[in-house]
C-alpha cells in the first residue's frame, strides 16, 4: 500500500509542474499590466517602468518562471498587487471556510447519494427506483448558481429561517453552523445524484456476481446480501466517481461561494481575477490544483484498499 502511494506521489509532480507553467502563461496573456495596476491611474511612464523593474517584469519569462519557481520553493506566493499584503496570508484566511464547506457538503451528500443508490438497486424496476432516478437526474440538470439563488430566495429571504450572507462564524459555534446550512446544501445538491446513479449501476453489476448467487444459495435474505457481499464491491467504482466529483466540487465552490459571499478560496480568486491582482490569483489556482491532486491521490490509495488487485498495477 505504501509503494502505491509513493508512487501515485511520485506521478503527482510533473503535473503540478504543468499546472504551474500553465498558470504562469496564462497570467501572461491577460492584457492588463500588473505594473499598471499597481502604480494606478495617474501614474507616469517612468513610475510604470520603475514598477515593472522592481516586479521583475522588464526580465524574459524564462526568467521570470524560473524565480517564480525560487519563490514558492521557499514558500513564497509573492505579494497581493492590490492590497500589498501577502498571498500566503490571505490565504491562510480562506482555507478554513472552504475546507468547512466542502467538508459540510460532502458529509451529507456522500451518504445520502449511497443510500438512495443502494435503495435504488434493492427496489430495481420499482416506483422507488425511478422516483430515485427521476430525482438524480434533476440534481445533476440543475446549475449550482440556479439552486443556490432559488435556496437564497425562498429559505434565506421569503421564509428567513436561514442566514444566506457570509460566514457567521466558527464552525463550533451555532451562528457558524446556521451559516453553513445553505451553502452547504447547495453546493451538496449536485452530488448527490450522480453517486446515487453509480452506486445503484454498480450494485447492479455485482449482485449478478458469482459469488452473490452463492450467498442467495446459503439461505440468505436479499437485505443480508446486499449488505454483507455487494454493497462492498460495489463501492470501487463509486469511490473513484467520488473522487472525480470532489475534483469538480472545487471549481462549484467557487460558485457557490460568490453566491453566498462566502470567504472561501474560490471567491478569493473570483475577486483576485476581476482586479488583476495576478500574485493573488496564481496562489489561489496552486492552492485548488493542489487540492486536486492531494484528492485524486486519496482516491487511488483507497481504490488500493477496497480492491487489492489495483495495488500490483
Amino acid at each position: 500500500m505504501l509503494r502505491h502511494a509513493l508512487h501515485r506521489l511520485i506521478l503527482a509532480v510533473p503535473v503540478m509542474f504543468g499546472v504551474l507553467l500553465i498558470g504562469f502563461l496564462l497570467m501572461q496573456v491577460v492584457p492588463t499590466d500588473p505594473a499598471t495596476v499597481r502604480a494606478g491611474p495617474t501614474a507616469t511612464p517612468d513610475v510604470i517602468a520603475a514598477i515593472r523593474a522592481d516586479l521583475g517584469l522588464d526580465r524574459p519569462l524564462t526568467v521570470q518562471f524560473g524565480l517564480y519557481l525560487w519563490r514558492l520553493l521557499q514558500g513564497d506566493l509573492g505579494t497581493s498587487i492590490i492590497n500589498n499584503v501577502p498571498v500566503v496570508q490571505e490565504l491562510g484566511a480562506t482555507i478554513v471556510p472552504t475546507l468547512e464547506l466542502m467538508f459540510a457538503s460532502l458529509f451529507w451528500s456522500i451518504p445520502l447519494g449511497i443510500l438512495l443508490g443502494t435503495l435504488a438497486g434493492y427496489w430495481r424496476g420499482s416506483l422507488i427506483d425511478r422516483a430515485i432516478m427521476a430525482f438524480s437526474v434533476a440534481g445533476v440538470s440543475v446549475p449550482v448558481f440556479f439552486l443556490g439563488l432559488v435556496l437564497i430566495w425562498f429559505v434565506g429571504f421569503q421564509w428567513q429561517l436561514l442566514p444566506f450572507t457570509g460566514r457567521g462564524g466558527p464552525l463550533w459555534t451555532m451562528d457558524g453552523i446556521m451559516s453553513l446550512i445553505l451553502p452547504a446544501v447547495t453546493l451538496g445538491g449536485v452530488f448527490v445524484g450522480p453517486v446515487a446513479r453509480m452506486t445503484r449501476t454498480a450494485l447492479l453489476d455485482v449482485l449478478s456476481a458469482d459469488h452473490v448467487r452463492t450467498a442467495r444459495a446459503k439461505g440468505l435474505t436479499e437485505r443480508l446480501v446486499v449488505q454483507r457481499h455487494a454493497l462492498r464491491n460495489a463501492l470501487v467504482p463509486v469511490v473513484t466517481l467520488i473522487g472525480l466529483q470532489i475534483g469538480f466540487l472545487l471549481g462549484g465552490a467557487v460558485v457557490t461561494e460568490t453566491v453566498f459571499s462566502w470567504p472561501g478560496v474560490g471567491r478569493l480568486a473570483v475577486g483576485a481575477i476581476l482586479s488583476s491582482d495576478f500574485p493573488m490569483a496564481q496562489g489561489t489556482i496552486i492552492v485548488l490544483s493542489m487540492g486536486f491532486i492531494v484528492i485524486n491521490l486519496t482516491v487511488d490509495v483507497l481504490y488500493a484498499a477496497l480492491d487489492p488487485r489495483i495495488r500490483g498495477a
